[in-house]
């Protein structure tokens, strides 16, 4: 069985922040389980699939999932490596007063039609931020409660996420892509080598891809490296190792494009967290 260590970050009348650890020793499906109350599961390192009878979600640092209370669900790990997350129960009627009505279930409890939305860059960022500072005990309580309704409004808003949109069958082709993205993040994958290991043409994979995430293949996994840079960026004095790991061409290459998501470099983003 897998082995779950959760560490409690932040707790007020208002929220619950727990950092969440899956060892992700059992690649078969868990034991039926549910969440007490809804939680908003915002994963960081590795990935999961979570399977809701005869579908799937894959989850993985570009997405946020939903976990409805007392819905029956279960996991699956198909990487080694298990994957960490934050977890994040909010007020429900703070979670009702956030959540956007197109987002909910119509009856009276507040419960997401889906089980996951794509999350952006940015709040990818809010999430790394809030982990490590609450690690490093260099935030109030009172500013990360705000960063974390900031992280659900971002997340949760329609202008920053997206929800897919295709069959069932396309659905589960680019949940092919996206674990064997996962499975070597550092791997400069060519399209040629994506479409033998799935089992379809290169063309067929980037249209479907696209109109399942709303973006093309190369930027998924961009997103994906930057997100697991935030993950490990105080870990690096030398960041030149850091962009060579995650496979960047160059450490240049790297901060540009970190730059670019984050709004700040590598360095400076290192800063901001351990001060």
């Amino acid at each position: 069985m897998s082995t779950l260590t959760s560490k409690l970050l932040l707790s007020t009348e208002s929220l619950t922040l727990r950092n969440v650890h899956c060892s992700g020793t059992c690649r078969h499906r868990s034991a039926e389980e549910c969440a007490s109350t809804t939680q908003l599961v915002f994963p960081y390192r590795g990935l999961y699939l979570r399977h809701l009878g005869t579908d799937q979600a894959v989850a993985d640092a570009n997405h946020v999932m939903f976990f409805n209370a007392q819905d029956g669900y279960q996991i699956s790990h198909p990487l080694d490596g298990g994957d960490a997350c934050l977890s994040l129960a909010l007020n429900q009627s703070l979670l009702a007063e956030l959540a956007p009505k197109a987002l909910l279930h119509a009856h009276g409890d507040t419960a997401f039609r889906a089980p996951s939305q794509r999350i952006d860059a940015r709040a990818q960022a809010l999430v790394a931020l809030l982990r490590h500072s609450l690690n490093n005990g260099t935030i109030e309580p009172l500013e990360a409660e705000a960063l974390v309704l900031t992280l659900v409004c971002r997340s949760l808003g329609p202008r920053t996420s997206r929800r897919p949109a295709s069959t069932h069958a396309r659905q589960r082709l680019a949940d092919r892509v996206k674990v064997l993205l996962a499975s070597d993040l550092s791997r400069r994958w060519t399209l040629a080598e994506i479409g033998q290991d799935i089992g379809s043409s290169p063309v067929y994979l980037t249209q479907v891809f696209r109109q399942v995430e709303g973006m093309p293949l190369y930027r998924y996994q961009l997103q994906l490296r930057l997100a697991r840079a935030l993950d490990l960026i105080t870990r690096y004095e030398d960041l030149s190792a850091l962009a060579a790991e995650l496979g960047f061409s160059s450490h240049s290459h790297f901060a540009n494009a970190f730059k670019q998501a984050y709004g700040r470099s590598p360095t400076e983003f290192r800063r901001s967290s351990q001060a």
